[in-house]
């Protein structure tokens, strides 16, 4: 089939070459001209297990082209792919302007035998919107079906070609049949389609990431108690997890999730949700946001008790991104570890094998060598949970630092070895005997 995938941001870049993957043209069209020629020539803006050399073998193919708007070429697409994005508003509601501004832009170009397929994460109620929208700017009632994406950063590639679930909101089932043609190759490969209206199909993405945040900061609210009586979160987790009804997944301790959907979706939905006056079903995500900030501040205060004070004091901070294979900083709760000691006048260095590019706060020095990050350090804290910071040699490590005490934020370490190597060791929600 001939496709096109409108913005090309994380979401996007990833499902356009998806449907190349799967032996679909495509072409990817963005209005940020230097965009689309970076993708042309290979170049992904963003880091992405995989996605690169993926890239790379479709272009090859001649499977994929990207531009900068829509033309003959577009317009004779069979799908039309809504990937752009919804951020969050200064009042917590998503901005959906984009999505509109891109059926504006696709309207001159629309037959009436395309169909349109919003992927982009929205407020219930917005396809409705849009489609009246778009039906009054090209004078007839055009085809559109919403199938929300399910994407992991870190592994995205990978869920765009084997979803474990195909979600298609249609107002007329007729409409979902060349989406069903476009998506055969994942069917026959045994992922279920999940056909319902609408609303229900919009409901689907922010039910789902309202879920698991809550999952997230229930094991934090309980790492929160088991500080105060001597528990172990993490044991008390594993022990939970074993109830096939709970499961272990996102249910593992630390200094909480972020990124650009889980903090975002949450905030959006308990602002659509007061919108509808509807607000009090979704008061509990209120907690759910303010359980997960104070975990970040818990960090602080540990470095605080542990150090006497932090100012002036040699802090270096493992990991910036929200989380590893990841070089996304967006509410990213290791950063804003990182930057709340030093604006407590902490001299902090900061690591990561794939976000300092993106780091601008001159407050922090960037490190790219693990190692030598880790030089006179007083403190350590492990804050994004890379395969190397939890390989890292204790004793080698040790050897670098002016003080060898490291908190664990998220719980990873072989704690007996690293206090064999003369560490103290701190880990949220644990209390752990160190001398």
């Amino acid at each position: 089939m001939k496709i096109s995938v409108i913005g090309l941001g994380y979401l996007g870049a990833t499902h356009a070459v998806a449907m190349a993957k799967l032996g679909h043209s495509v072409i990817g069209i963005d209005n940020d001209p230097a965009k689309a020629e970076a993708l042309n020539k290979g170049e992904i803006p963003f880091f992405e297990p995989g996605l690169s050399q993926a890239l790379s073998e479709v272009i090859s193919q001649g499977k994929v082209q990207f531009q900068s708007s829509h033309d003959e070429n577009s317009a004779s697409a069979d799908i039309h792919f809504l990937c752009v994005g919804t951020p969050q508003s200064p009042d917590g509601s998503a901005n959906t302007s984009y999505l509109y501004a891109a059926i504006e832009d696709l309207a001159p170009h629309l037959s009436q035998t395309a169909l349109v397929v919003g992927k982009s994460t929205v407020p219930v109620g917005t396809a409705q919107e849009l489609k009246n929208k778009l039906q009054s700017l090209v004078g007839f009632e055009p085809r559109i079906v919403w199938n929300p994406e399910f994407l992991r950063e870190g592994t995205a590639l990978e869920d765009s070609l084997k979803p474990d679930r195909i979600v298609i909101g249609y107002w007329h089932k007729e409409d979902s049949l060349p989406l069903l043609v476009a998506y055969e190759k994942l069917i026959k490969a045994g992922s279920p389609v999940v056909e319902l209206d609408v609303p229900t199909a919009e409901l689907v993405k922010v039910a789902a990431n309202a879920f698991l945040a809550t999952k997230v900061s229930f094991i934090n609210a309980m790492a929160e108690v088991a500080e105060v009586v001597g528990a172990d979160a993490v044991a008390l987790s594993k022990a939970i997890g074993y109830d096939e009804r709970i499961g272990n997944k996102f249910l593992r301790s630390g200094i909480g999730f972020g990124g650009g959907c889980l903090p975002k979706d949450i905030r959006g939905f308990i602002a659509r949700a007061e919108e509808l006056g509807v607000g009090q079903a979704l008061s509990f995500l209120k907690e759910v946001d303010g359980i997960n900030e104070r975990r970040r501040q818990r960090v602080i205060e540990l470095a605080n008790k542990e150090l006497g004070s932090l100012s002036g004091k040699n802090i270096t901070v493992l990991g910036i991104s929200f989380k590893p294979n990841s070089d996304d900083l967006r509410e990213s709760p290791a950063l804003e570890i990182a930057r709340s000691l030093a604006r407590a006048g902490a001299k902090v260095t900061v690591t990561d094998p794939k976000a300092l590019h993106g780091l601008s706060d001159e407050n922090l020095k960037p490190e790219p060598d693990t190692y030598t990050s880790l030089e006179n350090a007083e403190l350590v804290i492990l804050a994004t949970e890379w395969d190397e910071y939890k390989k890292l040699d204790p004793v080698q490590a040790k050897s670098k630092v002016a003080n060898a005490t490291i908190i664990d934020g998220r719980n990873v370490l072989d704690v007996s070895a690293w206090q064999a190597a003369g560490w103290k060791v701190i880990a949220l929600g644990r209390t752990i005997r160190n001398g």
